[in-house]
């Protein structure tokens, strides 16, 4: 009888060990509903879901990265990505998948460069310098090294910047292929674009990498100069600081992991 009553145990917890491990099917906005949702802290991505995902159980990470880390290994059942740090990822994680919604196709998000409320000189030269590299057709020749069609980034030759003062250009070096680390490097588009603001500026260009959420404080603290990490333009943002012209537009992404 003993030995009965263990083997239904046994097969109970097997039951419910399964039913816990079982992938939750998302292909669509709608299906977030009620998931464990894995975000960027201090995104877009983060805001949508608090604001858009009914019964959300939202987990931030310091980086997309170490968002899909915990998706791979089943903590949690989505994450909410800008698309192109997203594509990334899954290049990188074949288990791993892109859904896309046409809600958040048609919500397309534009990036602008951040400067402390008031930075008025600043802010001329950071949109002198986007309107030179789209006319001289820098800004074409980066989007194909760092966003290429056949996915294989060739990063360019930095640009020299020199001055006797510096320019400091804050980022979060974990949003490729917009920053990121290479070998002992912070590269990316943004940083290549904050190379050709210093220019401008005549000023020598020091990278700053801090955690997302950190970079408007420390902005306003004067920490930085400015913000080049793909931030996306809000009304919420604009409260705290000035946005240059806009240089780039994205939308957010579902990150999934593949089904068996």
């Amino acid at each position: 009888m003993k030995k009965s009553v263990l083997m239904i145990l046994a097969a109970s917890v097997a039951v419910l060990a399964s039913c816990s491990k079982e992938q939750a099917v998302i292909t669509s906005v709608a299906d977030l509903e009620g998931k464990r949702i894995g975000v960027q802290s201090g995104t877009t991505g983060e805001l949508y879901v608090q604001e858009n995902v009914a019964g959300a159980k939202l987990s931030s990470f310091k980086s997309g990265i170490d968002a899909a880390l915990d998706l791979k290994n089943g903590s949690i059942d989505a994450v909410v990505l800008d698309e192109l740090p997203a594509q990334q990822i899954v290049s990188r994680n074949p288990d791993l998948e892109i859904v896309r919604d046409q809600i958040l196709t048609d919500n397309k998000e534009a990036y602008a460069i951040a400067v402390k409320k008031g930075n008025d000189d600043l802010l001329r030269n950071i949109n002198a310098a986007i309107a030179k590299m789209k006319s001289n057709g820098d800004y074409e020749a980066l989007v194909n090294a760092f966003m290429p069609a056949d996915g294989n980034i060739i990063v360019p030759s930095a640009l020299a910047t020199e001055g006797s003062t510096k320019i400091r250009l804050g980022t979060n070096a974990a949003f490729p292929p917009f920053e990121y680390v290479d070998g002992t490097a912070i590269v990316g588009f943004d940083i290549s674009m904050g190379q050709r603001i210093a220019v401008q500026t005549g000023a020598a260009l020091e990278v700053v990498d801090m955690a997302f959420d950190s970079l408007i404080p420390a902005l306003q603290s004067g920490t930085i100069d400015f913000i080049a990490a793909g931030m996306s333009v809000t009304e919420e943002r604009k409260k705290n600081v000035d946005f240059s012209d806009e240089y780039f537009e994205s939308e957010q992404v579902i990150i999934v992991k593949k089904r068996k």
